[in-house]
């Protein structure tokens, strides 16, 4: 935590410069500015699992490696913020970890947004069966993968949303887009998802 409350924020203008200094001069020391920034990501997704105290420090290295991995693979040039994109990675790594020691803290399928929305909503109308017999981890990681599937844009929002908790306001923010925008495209997910979610239950009866 004391490392962590030493970063200090960069402007939008000094994190642009940052990415060039990076992408397009191969930069090292841009590159290990920008993993420290966003470290304390990695901190804030291990929290929202309820991971065990012995196994908390294991789980933020495997959330770093997710973040360097995001660090690496990210294109500064499209329109979507690097935090938005980096959680999947970083929360991909640290849900791998958790069921490798056998800790599979999951958030809740009935925690509602601020619109009051859940992640049991996406589900078909019989979702209910599908928790009491495959039970909740199941039902999370299906929904996970099924936002996997998503077009681009409905994922990055389906899982800032859901996944990651933030408002659709500051989606729309991050993205330069219009809140309207976010929630036609957070329907648009809901439906492809619930679709996809009933095949599953389907091909599993």
């Amino acid at each position: 935590m004391e490392e962590l409350q030493k970063i200090t924020l960069l402007t939008p203008e000094e994190e642009r410069g940052l990415w060039i200094a990076y992408k397009d001069k191969g930069s090292a020391a841009s590159r290990s500015r920008l993993i420290e920034q966003y470290q304390p990501l990695v901190f804030k997704e291990a929290m929202r699992w309820h991971i065990r105290q012995d196994n908390l420090a294991d789980a933020l290295q495997e959330g770093t490696l997710g973040l360097i991995e995001a660090v690496e693979r990210y294109d500064y040039r499209r329109n979507v913020a690097f935090s938005v994109y980096a959680v999947h990675r970083i929360r991909g790594e640290i849900i791998d970890y958790l069921k490798r020691e056998g800790d599979q803290a999951l958030p809740s399928v009935d925690e509602p947004d601020e619109n009051g929305l859940t992640l049991r909503e996406m589900l078909p109308d019989n979702g209910e069966d599908l928790t009491e017999t495959a039970g909740r981890h199941l039902l999370i990681e299906e929904i996970c993968r099924c936002m996997d599937r998503l077009p681009e844009k409905e994922q990055v929002i389906m899982e800032a949303v859901y996944l990651n908790d933030r408002p659709p306001k500051s989606v729309a923010a991050a993205l330069d887009v219009s809140l309207s925008y976010v929630y036609r495209l957070q329907k648009r997910g809901i439906r492809r998802i619930r679709g996809m979610v009933g095949r599953f239950m389907r091909k599993n009866d």
